[in-house]
């Protein structure tokens, strides 16, 4: 199981490596959301999320041996950059398998990684199949996107951060929004603030029907989505919450907050002219949340992740055409 002790050995390993990435607040912000507002910005992290922290730490806590031989990973695409990167700075090959629908920056960026590519339907194809019969013919070792404890170490470094410069602000309780798909970021998020701000809470956040986290906190029981695409915000789109992310998140978080495809592109261009940041729909979900939907906060102090800004043009395009 993933623990503050693994967050912190990821973090000896990230260093020098991954970003220290900013934490932003802006008045126009402040005064939408009702309260003080902070945002870490992880969308400008090395490959354009905060996935790089998970692939970073689980690649290079494998055995030198084992990791010499390659890894594989399946993603839509912010997982995939993240470990097709980490694998590139390791000199070790990755293969990466990805949904045919994922955005088209991703598939290029990734392969721009140096990453062997293998796309299927995920409509027809099981991902798991495809990654397992791969693993076993090539010696590969399998990176899971969010059920894996040196991912989630990796992403809970993010939470020490978050601690770190919430404090230097004077920040002693407040509310962390956090884009959930699987629970990865938002679990080991979760982890790293217990130990170093108990009196800061997280709160997933997710696109409407595909709300399985908030759906599974409010039942006490892992829920499944009933679609696996059909949203905009495919970086966080899951089939139901992981099952060493759930009991973290389980303990640890608060109530899960829904906001539209619609609340999330407009989030996207308030950060753009209010922060002069580029974030991708579902690295906006929390945004949206704090922005649109602070009737659902308690605290007068909120920190948003926003997770990720790999965007392709015309869904930015249209966020600034829109809301711009």
């Amino acid at each position: 199981m993933a623990s503050i002790e693994m967050i912190v050995a990821a973090r000896a390993r990230l260093r020098g490596h991954a970003r220290r990435t900013p934490l932003l607040s802006s008045p126009f912000l402040d005064e939408i959301a009702g309260r003080r507002l902070f945002v870490k910005a992880e969308c400008l992290q090395h490959s354009g999320s905060f996935k790089f922290r998970g692939g970073w730490s689980a690649v290079s806590g494998l055995d030198a041996a084992v990791r010499s031989k390659g890894v594989i990973a399946f993603s839509s695409g912010n997982h995939a950059q993240g470990v097709a990167l980490a694998a590139k700075l390791h000199n070790i090959p990755s293969v990466i398998i990805m949904p045919s629908d994922a955005p088209k920056l991703k598939i290029a960026n990734t392969r721009a990684f140096g990453a062997e590519v293998v796309l299927y339907d995920r409509i027809n194809e099981d991902r798991d199949e495809i990654g397992a019969r791969l693993s076993a013919e090539r010696g590969l070792t399998l990176i899971k996107p969010f059920d894996e404890p040196l991912v989630i170490a990796g992403q809970g470094t993010a939470g020490l951060e978050i601690s770190e410069q919430a404090g230097e602000e004077g920040v002693t309780s407040a509310e962390v929004l956090v884009p959930c798909g699987g629970g990865g970021l938002t679990s080991g998020i979760a982890l790293a603030l217990e130990a170093s701000s108990p009196g800061f809470r997280v709160r997933p956040c997710e696109p409407r029907d595909f709300d399985d986290t908030t759906r599974s906190l409010a039942s006490r029981k892992i829920e499944r989505n009933a679609a696996v695409s059909g949203s905009i915000c495919d970086a966080i789109v899951t089939p139901q919450p992981g099952n060493i992310t759930f009991p973290i998140l389980k303990r640890l978080a608060g109530a899960g907050l829904v906001v539209t495809d619609e609340e999330a592109l407009r989030a996207m261009a308030l950060a753009f002219s209010r922060l002069k940041i580029v974030v991708e729909p579902g690295g906006a979900v929390a945004l949206a949340a704090a922005l649109f939907h602070g009737n659902a906060l308690e605290s007068d102090t909120a920190v948003v992740v926003t997770s990720g800004g790999n965007v392709d043009p015309d869904i930015f395009a249209t966020a600034l055409e829109r809301f711009g």
